[in-house]
């Protein structure tokens, strides 16, 4: 049994949870919300807007952890007046009382919050109607075990560093996540780790190196040309 991770605070004031038993925290203690913005939704979600100009878009999610990118996307497709369908994985629920105490909510209005609260209240493998225009299923699941009829436009791979979870950065699970991505569909993540770079090209993606969110070199954007 994994405990809860518990809170931390980096000298600014910025919170994060922090995982004793892997030694490693959830987000960058840099800010959280600048490196969510950064790799996943400017990099990933307004990306595929501009290239694709398509009103839907089916997002895959490798660790939903807090929720931030959920909440960050809902916000996202609001301005971009987009419909998304968000499938989030995750093997430790997180309860939403541990996560509003990282003062996320100081980011967004009282509906939003109301909206992401409601993203953690809802019951797990069950399609919740979060807005209009945005639709969650989280799935307490390893990627491994994750099997599925659906095929995705955008995957955010938010696992744990791949010092600490090495097993879910090898290229098996990129060949999964390849065969779950429509023809055009983009992965992206913050780790540029040339071992990454090299299994997400072994499994079929085009990979291109981005300038990565502060205190970070570089982030890593994958696309699915064709087919294998």
């Amino acid at each position: 049994m994994v405990d809860l991770p518990v809170i931390i605070e980096n000298p600014a004031g910025l919170k994060t949870l922090y995982r004793q038993d892997i030694n490693e925290t959830y987000h960058s203690q840099h800010g959280a919300i600048q490196e969510s913005m950064h790799v996943f939704i400017e990099a990933g979600m307004r990306f595929w807007i501009k290239t694709k100009q398509q009103k839907k878009l089916s997002i895959l999610e490798i660790g939903f952890g807090t929720g931030l990118n959920a909440i960050l996307s809902l916000i996202e497709a609001e301005k971009q007046g987009i419909q998304v369908h968000y499938t989030g994985l995750e093997t430790l629920a997180l309860p939403y009382e541990l996560i509003s105490k990282l003062d996320y909510q100081a980011h967004w209005d009282k509906d939003h919050e109301t909206k992401y609260a409601a993203m953690h209240a809802g019951e797990w493998e069950s399609n919740l109607t979060i807005d209009t225009n945005f639709e969650l299923q989280k799935r307490l699941i390893a990627i491994e075990n994750f099997e599925t009829n659906e095929q995705f436009d955008l995957v955010y791979f938010d696992a744990f560093a791949p010092d600490k979870q090495s097993e879910l950065w090898d290229l098996a699970i990129f060949q999964k996540i390849f065969q779950l991505v429509n023809i055009g569909g983009i992965l992206v993540t913050y780790s540029a780790k040339g071992d990454v770079r090299r299994n997400l090209l072994a499994a079929g993606f085009e990979v291109e190196k981005l300038e990565g969110p502060p205190h970070k070199r570089h982030m890593l954007r994958a696309v699915k040309i064709k087919s294998l």
